[in-house]
């Protein structure tokens, strides 16, 4: 055993975020020699549904149709996209059906967000949901070259759109976000930096985040929008754990920063209040029983995470 891995956690932390558990096998060599309709003729392949922003599943807690049953809901399965095989069970595909569709009433329709906080599905299920949702979504808003402007066509089971009039090759987008707490350590002990932004839930406070930008590095951008958002400076950068986050494709690069400076002036564009919390505090927020009835957001999301590694230790 390599000992330079030995003070690493035994659980890779980007494990414990929402829409991190999908064991899908992307099979990304095969995808040439394994296109939609080869996958099709597996009398195991099984395909996810999405309606709308919704996905179908069969009550209580079956997300999979077979490829009669997608057909007869509407989905053109020629159409579909291959998002790899189960290691057991087959193909698993991903389609979209019409928003006219009437569902039977043995049938649920529900976003994901939904679907990954109310647990009725497993987290297997909710990953490769969200790889569904992704590819989906750039799909349907990736119909044509953004070279010359011509309809492109899905190619290598759904993981690429070609253009037949200028010969360009268009694949599927994964915008980087950081996202991050600063933490300043100060006569008052170590105190973590939230805000919350006006479309935020009442009481609910959160990480900063922003996109990355061209040529800038995960740390440079952790310094830059913490400067911006909130005009505290920062030094050191900690990587912790990153999510895939299907909103529509982004990768959320958590991360922890150490703040060099403590009065707050914030983006008031941005942000409607930002503030230092000490770790009691944290606590309770995390907790839910903070007096004043503040939160954190849920669970699922890697700014949870983020701020119960530095509260909670965990």
């Amino acid at each position: 055993m390599v000992r330079f891995f030995d003070s690493l956690p035994p659980i890779e932390p980007s494990r414990r975020v929402g829409f991190a558990g999908n064991r899908i096998e992307r099979r990304s060599e095969h995808r040439e020699a394994a296109p939609v309709a080869t996958a099709l003729e597996d009398g195991a392949a099984r395909l996810y549904l999405q309606r709308a922003d919704k996905f179908l599943r069969k009550q209580p807690s079956d997300p999979l149709f077979t490829r009669d049953e997608a057909g007869a809901l509407g989905a053109v399965v020629a159409d579909a996209v291959l998002l790899g095989w189960s290691s057991n069970d087959g193909p698993r595909l991903a389609a979209a059906i019409p928003e006219t569709t009437a569902l039977p009433a043995t049938m649920l329709a529900t976003d994901l967000r939904t679907l990954a906080s109310e647990g009725a599905l497993s987290p297997a299920h909710i990953g490769a949901l969200a790889q569904a949702r992704s590819l989906i979504n750039w799909h349907a808003r990736h119909r044509f070259c953004s070279n010359c402007g011509a309809a492109t066509t899905v190619a290598i089971g759904g993981y690429r759109r070609d253009c037949p009039a200028c010969g360009a090759e268009h694949f599927p987008r994964t915008d980087p976000v950081v996202i991050m707490i600063a933490i300043h350590d100060g006569p008052a002990g170590e105190r973590a930096l939230l805000g919350r932004q006006r479309q935020f839930m009442p009481g609910m406070y959160s990480a900063l985040a922003g996109f990355l930008e061209p040529g800038e590095t995960i740390e440079d951008a952790v310094r830059r929008e913490t400067l911006e958002e909130s005009g505290i400076a920062v030094g050191r950068v900690a990587y912790h754990a990153s999510q895939p986050w299907p909103f529509p494709m982004s990768l959320m690069i958590g991360c922890h920063a150490e703040a060099l400076t403590e009065r707050i002036s914030r983006d008031d564009a941005e942000l409607e209040d930002c503030r230092w919390f000490p770790r009691d505090e944290a606590r309770a927020i995390l907790a839910g029983t903070h007096p004043d009835g503040l939160r954190a957001p849920n669970p699922i999301a890697i700014a949870h995470r983020l701020l119960s590694a530095w509260a909670l230790d965990d």
